[in-house]
């Protein structure tokens, strides 16, 4: 878990780097540049630990609250902020917008222990491209920053729930009706965006739907383009409002 650090042990030069690009995933020739955000040093300095051992990854800075945050962000330029949600002085999710002016082309993970739907909504409509709980594994926030980093979002399937619920109660409390009809999507993208709306990434929908993570990727593109919208998030959103979505919430 994230937030339990064990002790790190240094590589040898026998030692095979973690490194594992995406399948189909574009090479990278520079690293991911990335700058942490949390009020504890301690998780700061485990985490600067974890991607260090990461050859694709390279931590540029650190901050210790959203203000600080915001300065990091105008002058290093990083291409992932990992950013708690809950800090002292100014929070990430104030912090989100504020990045995303003085750093549009920067990808923002909330990283944090709230699991409050309300945290998660605001992360998403303030700019942030991830949400992931604390307790997830240091292998799934490495995994998470290169998915970011090669356009998808990441939400962890727990809040995936608990978004969906929300959005289900949004349309049960509305009767706006849009009068120019939805664009429509085939059957196979339906398939995909329902996988996109529960969480999965692109290599979990390829093998749900036994195709390539290349096709899926063409899949999304194609989604994007026929609503005009810009993200897989914007996606889920506006389906679930128009009701081309019909998924089953619990």
């Amino acid at each position: 878990m994230v937030d339990g650090f064990g002790p790190v042990m240094p590589r040898t030069g026998a030692e095979p780097s973690r490194r594992e690009a995406p399948q189909g995933a574009p090479e990278r020739r520079e690293p991911i540049r990335v700058l942490v955000v949390d009020d504890h040093e301690l998780f700061r300095r485990g985490l600067e630990i974890v991607l260090a051992q990461e050859e694709d990854i390279q931590v540029i800075g650190e901050a210790g609250d959203g203000a600080e945050a915001v300065e990091k962000a105008a002058d290093l330029l990083p291409d992932i902020v990992l950013m708690d949600v809950r800090m002292p002085r100014r929070g990430g999710i104030e912090a989100c917008t504020s990045i995303k002016e003085v750093a549009p082309s920067a990808r923002i993970i909330m990283l944090t222990i709230s699991d409050e739907e309300a945290d998660l909504y605001d992360a998403i409509k303030a700019g942030a491209t991830g949400y992931l709980l604390k307790e997830i594994s240091t292998d799934e926030v490495t995994a998470a920053i290169r998915a970011v980093a090669d356009g998808q979002s990441q939400i962890s399937p727990s809040m995936a729930a608990k978004l969906l619920t929300e959005f289900k109660s949004m349309i049960q409390r509305t009767d706006e009706r849009r009068l120019v009809p939805a664009p429509r999507l085939t059957d196979r993208e339906l398939e995909v965006l329902k996988l996109v709306a529960t969480g999965k990434n692109n290599r979990d929908i390829a093998k749900a739907l036994f195709i390539s993570e290349n096709t899926v990727k063409n899949h999304v593109r194609n989604i994007l383009e026929k609503l005009q919208l810009h993200s897989r998030m914007e996606a889920v959103v506006y389906a679930m409002r128009e009701k081309i979505l019909d998924l089953e919430t619990g």
